[in-house]
């Protein structure tokens, strides 16, 4: 008989999109292309739908979490977002960067903290006292849900220093930080920038059970599915998954078709999408403009968004002025499958004062700008617009 090898695995060939495609799908898939209308259970829907929503602090016109629901949920107001899904639907961690998490996924996350110390969570316990976290996490089990600056002072400690940044001296602050990366206790209620903290099993009584399986596999997918192409190149939307998308998992999710290699029309990069992800559906657009978050989950990978948009987006926030080209807080248009232009604006004195508007798309529309801002001056609490015209 003849001598044979061992039989070859051949890889599923990739699925070359065009950028019109590319375009459609990820506006469909993240919820753009219509709006869904306020109800019970909308927001944890949405939720639920994205996977994830990044947080940030900074309200000029709504943080970014409130600008992503704006964006896809009618008739909402600044701040609802945090109220309908803080406590029982939502919990805080890291994904890409900080966000809002279906309540879902919590028993993964307690998982991951549970097997592997993350995010220089060993660097803040050495800092610490023995038993200090002990004596935090029994007053909040007693006391929750409770806010940091109501929890006992327990003196101070060596801050760490990140590259000039410097984290708290304050000790129960960091016994909190090491408590919230452990998933002992969550995040159950925000205004602005205070939150209320409380144990899981009171916040999220539902969701107190064991992850069915293991972490890497279940966050790619995950991530997969919220990014809905997910570059297979290296960057922050890995996260603490770097070291699982550089090993044998990614392909292997491939081979078993539980994700798909996706490339599009002139470009080298390649992606990562779930099956769902490719489905045809229906080329419905409703017309409005909307106002995007500058991390919102359409435009994070700026690479893709200017690939399939051909609009390239700079978050100038952390630029010194000097060095700007738009502006502090500059936020993209979108109407349609189409980014048509930015806008500098803020809430102040009562008004929605819009500094500057942009326009570069081909579907730019003053009536629905005009709407959009009118819509948003509503969600924000004012009933006034000042606007200039817009520069093409």
């Amino acid at each position: 008989m003849p001598f044979q090898t061992g039989a070859v695995t051949k890889q599923p060939p990739s699925i070359k999109l065009s950028r019109e495609k590319a375009r459609t799908l990820m506006v469909q898939h993240h919820g753009l292309a219509r709006y869904s209308h306020k109800k019970k259970g909308a927001l944890p829907t949405l939720l639920r739908q994205l996977r994830c929503i990044q947080l940030d602090p900074l309200d000029r016109i709504g943080t970014n979490a409130d600008l992503v629901a704006l964006a896809r949920v009618s008739e909402l107001r600044r701040g609802e977002i945090y109220e309908a899904l803080l406590p029982g639907h939502a919990f805080e961690h890291f994904a890409k960067e900080r966000c809002l998490l279906p309540a879902e996924s919590f028993p993964w996350y307690r998982l991951r903290a549970a097997e592997t110390p993350w995010w220089r969570l060993s660097e803040r316990v050495k800092r610490l006292p023995k038993g200090l976290v002990e004596s935090v996490l029994e007053e909040i089990r007693l006391r929750g849900p409770i806010t940091v600056q109501a929890l006992e002072h327990r003196g101070a400690v060596t801050a760490i220093d990140w590259s000039g940044w410097k984290g708290t001296t304050s000790a129960t602050r960091m016994a909190i930080e090491v408590l919230w990366t452990r998933c002992q206790v969550v995040v159950c209620g925000r205004k602005k920038n205070t939150k209320l903290f409380d144990i899981p099993e009171r916040a999220l009584p539902h969701w107190n059970t064991s992850a069915p399986g293991e972490f890497e596999t279940w966050a790619i997918r995950e991530r997969a599915a919220a990014a809905g192409l997910l570059s297979r190149n290296s960057g922050p939307v890995w996260s603490m998954l770097s070291e699982a998308r550089t090993s044998k998992l990614p392909q292997q999710l491939i081979d078993r078709g539980e994700l798909c290699e996706v490339t599009i029309d002139g470009s080298p990069r390649r992606y990562l999408a779930s099956p769902e992800f490719l489905k045809t559906r229906s080329k419905e657009y409703d017309g409005d403009v909307r106002i995007l978050g500058p991390l919102d989950p359409l435009i994070w990978d700026r690479p893709l968004t200017k690939e399939i948009f051909g609009f390239d987006y700079v978050w100038e926030v952390y630029k010194p002025e000097h060095q700007r080209k738009w502006g502090w807080y500059v936020c993209p248009l979108l109407r349609q499958d189409q980014l048509i232009g930015r806008m500098d604006a803020e809430i102040k004195d009562g008004k929605l004062h819009v500094h500057k508007l942009w326009r570069e798309g081909k579907l730019w529309n003053e009536d629905a700008v005009d709407r959009a801002l009118e819509r948003h001056a509503r969600a924000c609490g004012v009933d006034r617009v000042i606007r200039k015209k817009a520069i093409s």
